[in-house]
């Protein structure tokens, strides 16, 4: 998608998802042959439309990919390759891969991530096969449509597993954050986007940790914040910049995008638009707008019990439209609970929501 041009003004879509997570009754959904073959298109199939219009689409891959099975999920997940070729052709460009889950495979799942998602043609960043790689590519700049955006990724932690040089995963530690965004803004991009994985699982408001450290970030260069790991939604909140007619963005966690998870709150997330507008005159970059779009993990079950997931954009498929996907009374009202209690969350912050119509997904 080209960015859309109006006079000195030139537009640019950025998307945001929340945590791609593959626990083992997905990877068995989405099984075609036993260890060689796997079907994760028809997973994105209702927000692959959304996801393809916009100008840059990032995801936060949380396994990691090996190479080889067996593959496995929840505590140290291990997806095959295959995910990483359905979500290049949903549309992503963009993964991030430091999280808590970034050691899971050990040094050869690093790399082996790394290599998989640059062979499908991603730009990723996070980890890295080595310190000169991280040295000579981070912060990630990518050049698209006459914008220039900075992209920076770090988690707290990895669940105790070290990392095993010569490969390395960025943590959170501002002395090293600090340098990386000096680095950055010598760069000058248009815009810096840093994306944390960070927080307490299953808490639906941001800690003050998260939003002393999100102020740290704005003070220091960034200029939108997006974070992951919770596996719940959390607030979106726009901050006063430095320049009075600017805001900054934090989107403190998107919940899961795709997983298995029960616990309350996590069978759904968001994903979240964001309009960049640059001045061609003055070539200065502003944020133009932010919407959110509810997206409910739907498990289709058949009568041979197999599975199916779908990542399902809830205000497509409401209103009735919810029999189009065969769903269950159960489903439904699952479904219709998440998007109450979504909306009414982000109610009490800046978020405001994109409604998608039946027709944008099918197209």
């Amino acid at each position: 998608m080209l960015a859309q041009q109006t006079d000195s003004l030139l537009h640019f879509k950025l998307l945001f998802v929340g945590d791609v997570m593959q626990h083992k009754p997905q990877i068995k959904a989405a099984e075609i042959k036993a260890n060689q073959s796997y079907d994760y298109e028809s997973c994105f199939k209702y927000v692959k439309p959304i996801i393809e219009k916009a100008d840059l689409a990032v995801g936060n891959l949380e396994v990691t990919l090996p190479g080889k099975p067996p593959y496995q999920g929840y505590p140290q997940f291990r997806s095959p390759d295959d995910l990483a070729k359905g979500l290049k052709a949903t549309g992503f460009d963009v993964m991030v891969t430091s999280n808590n889950h970034s050691n899971d495979a050990g040094k050869t799942g690093v790399i082996n991530t790394i290599e998989t998602l640059k062979n499908y043609g991603f730009y990723q960043t996070g980890t890295f096969k080595n310190e000169e790689e991280r040295s000579l590519f981070y912060p990630l700049i990518v050049h698209k449509n006459n914008f220039e955006l900075g992209f920076l990724n770090y988690t707290y932690g990895t669940n105790g597993l070290k990392t095993k040089p010569p490969t390395v995963v960025n943590y959170i530690d501002t002395t090293i954050i600090k340098k990386d965004l000096a680095l950055a803004q010598l760069i000058n991009p248009d815009f810096i986007i840093v994306i944390m994985h960070w927080g307490k699982e299953y808490q639906l408001n941001e800690s003050k940790t998260q939003q002393k450290l999100t102020t740290w970030l704005f003070e220091n260069g960034a200029d939108i914040v997006i974070g992951a790991h919770p596996h719940v939604i959390q607030p979106i909140k726009q901050h006063p910049s430095s320049t009075a007619d600017e805001q900054h963005l934090a989107v403190y966690s998107m919940g899961n995008f795709i997983s298995n998870q029960t616990k309350p709150n996590t069978d759904g997330g968001i994903m979240v638009e964001v309009e960049l507008v640059k001045n061609t005159k003055t070539n200065k970059t502003n944020l133009a707008s932010h919407h959110f779009i509810p997206v409910w993990r739907y498990v289709q079950k058949n009568k041979n019990g197999k599975r199916k997931y779908f990542a399902v954009p809830v205000s497509a498929f409401e209103n009735g439209q919810e029999q189009l996907l065969n769903m269950s009374a159960t489903d439904k009202a699952a479904m219709k609970y998440f998007a109450k209690n979504t909306r009414e969350h982000l109610s009490k912050s800046d978020g405001v929501e994109r409604e998608v119509s039946l027709e944008e997904v099918k197209n």
